[in-house]
């Protein structure tokens, strides 16, 4: 099962049929709903445990709809190290990349900031 985006507006995704209204991480298996930051609008490495375990090889994140939230430097080093593509956009165009990616064969992973 590969899941997609099917929309994106603000403050509002579809995914495999179901609509969201919070942050999420997709990952190649399942959602990860309600996803919360320590600091809301900075993702730090302590803000993707369950990314990190994931088996994956690009990391795209959706920086939200005007893209205010700031990746740290820490996220993009780490996921390097690791040999994953780490891409960062405001959330609409790390859809469009996210499916792109999967359709293409990638094990991505997608972590989504949907306001600001």
């Amino acid at each position: 099962m590969v899941l997609k985006v099917e929309s994106y507006e603000f403050g509002r995704i579809r995914i495999d049929g179901k609509t969201h209204h919070e942050d999420l991480i997709i990952l190649p298996d399942r959602v990860l709903e309600s996803w919360r930051r320590l600091r809301g609008h900075e993702l730090r490495l302590d803000d993707l445990k369950e990314v990190l375990e994931a088996d994956i090889d690009c990391l795209i994140i959706g920086t939200g709809y005007y893209g205010m939230m700031k990746v740290l430097d820490e996220v993009i080093e780490y996921f390097k190290k690791k040999g994953v593509e780490v891409i960062a956009k405001p959330t609409k165009e790390a859809c469009r990349t996210y499916n792109e990616l999967v359709d293409a064969g990638r094990r991505a992973a997608l972590a989504l900031h949907l306001t600001c």
